[in-house]
């Protein structure tokens, strides 16, 4: 390519990165960099999130736990987690709607784990599930250091798909009072018809789904306000540590099978 060629092409360059610099910054942050560490140390990125825990955390004190994830997200590496801003708006959901069961599809670390632990009622138990044995072994060390036990919160290992047929006989679940969506987006729609076809879901039961605007979840979002079972409502958001990158929770209210 010519230089004049090459400078033509600039002023475009130069916009597309002003105006996508949150993406760039976001791709260098959560990929770029993530791998580059994951080589060089032979550890993952929950693991390094982990042992910084152990060093700068207070044992059985969940709120100070979470507080030191997000520190070590800000200024260490980003872990694209659910956030303080999210999670305020999850606990009080908990807390508002005290459910005896609740569900979550995608540990990841334990963040959201523990956010939900910290803001059930008494006697309130909390069914979270991972498909990745190597980072459901970190958040089980961190669910445990905050101080719930299994009588509180149980971990599954194992994909979403094939434990929810198998919640009610192997793991006492008859129903979810509310269900947390937080592993894939594109495997939510899938998944919430699975707790539909297990009968899983109670009338009432809330169900909420992260990251439905990025990386989106469009098909999950349109089945839920047209199948006419569920009332919809959407907590506009932003990322954790990129505000600018819009993002949401979907709220969703089961009024039964129709």
């Amino acid at each position: 390519m010519s230089p004049a060629i090459a400078l033509a092409f600039l002023p475009l360059v130069v916009t597309l990165l002003v105006r996508y610099r949150h993406y760039f910054r976001l791709l260098v942050r959560a990929v770029l960099l993530r791998s580059l560490r994951d080589c060089l140390s032979g550890l993952r990125l929950e693991e390094r999130a982990f042992s910084y825990v152990l060093t700068h955390a207070l044992p059985g004190d969940p709120g100070h736990i979470l507080a030191t994830l997000d520190h070590w997200s800000s200024h260490c590496e980003y872990l694209s987690h659910m956030g303080p801003v999210k999670g305020q708006i999850l606990m009080r959901l908990v807390e508002e709607k005290a459910p005896a069961w609740v569900l979550e599809l995608g540990t990841h670390c334990g963040y959201s784990t523990l956010l939900i632990a910290r803001a059930l009622p008494p006697g309130g138990r909390l069914l979270t599930v991972e498909r990745d044995p190597r980072t459901a072994a970190v958040a089980e060390k961190l669910i445990r250091l905050a101080g719930f036990d299994e009588r509180t919160v149980e971990l599954i290992v194992g994909s979403s798909e094939e434990v929810i047929p198998h919640l009610r006989s192997q793991h006492q679940l008859s129903r979810a009072d509310l269900v947390l969506l937080a592993h894939r987006p594109r495997c939510y729609l899938r998944d919430l018809q699975l707790l539909e076809a297990h009968a899983l879901l109670p009338a009432g039961a809330t169900v909420l789904a992260d990251h439905v605007l990025f990386p989106g979840a469009p098909r999950f979002l349109q089945y839920a306000k047209s199948c006419g079972r569920y009332r919809c409502r959407l907590h506009h958001t932003g990322l954790p540590d990129f505000p600018a990158i819009k993002d949401g929770i979907a709220q969703l209210t089961y009024t039964g099978p129709g």
